[in-house]
């Protein structure tokens, strides 16, 4: 699906449509993990990118299953990989080991509390990307699981990507383009 995003965004720039100096890739949960892998694998494509309680880890992705997932759990290792059969499949799938190939400005918004995503994969993205002194922006919810429910803190969140975004690729007014 990966490949799929990049083809897309080829197109449009190859179209006119996208302008290769203003593409941002944005997602939450699978597509934090969309915006994570694209910025990894890719990275010269995006100017910025907005992670979204993002997946950046399959191997404590498969391990926070849910117990009521837990019938699932075979056809889940089926579908995503089985964390010890295939593991190199998921080491080469998880954006967490391939942060060194960010280069665009990363806006990561995580819940502290979220069972799916933990918040340790966001901060060792995080610390990895401050580390090389690639800008990052880092919004944690203390009340917030996966995805945020607070009214307060979703307002928070979409100013401050607005404000992000704004700062990163403009906007069509700004620009001059239509």
């Amino acid at each position: 699906m990966q490949d799929d995003i990049t083809d897309g965004v080829e197109w449009l720039k190859s179209q006119g449509i996208a302008d290769p100096k203003r593409i941002a890739i944005y997602g939450g949960s699978y597509g934090g993990y969309a915006t994570l892998a694209g910025i990894t694998s890719t990275p010269d494509l995006y100017a910025c990118a907005v992670d979204y309680v993002g997946v950046s880890n399959m191997f404590t992705f498969m391990q926070t299953v849910p117990p009521y997932w837990e019938p699932f759990k075979k056809m889940m290792y089926e579908m995503v990989g089985d964390p010890k059969a295939d593991s190199l499949l998921l080491r080469e799938a998880s954006p967490v080991f391939f942060v060194d190939r960010i280069k665009c400005p990363l806006f990561i918004a995580q819940g502290a509390t979220d069972p799916r995503v933990n918040k340790d994969e966001s901060d060792q993205v995080v610390a990895a990307l401050k580390a090389r002194g690639v800008e990052v922006q880092y919004l944690v919810k203390d009340n917030e699981g996966h995805g945020f429910r607070n009214e307060e803190n979703r307002f928070e969140f979409y100013a401050a990507m607005d404000a992000f975004l704004a700062q990163h690729i403009g906007s069509q007014a700004a620009t001059g383009s239509h």
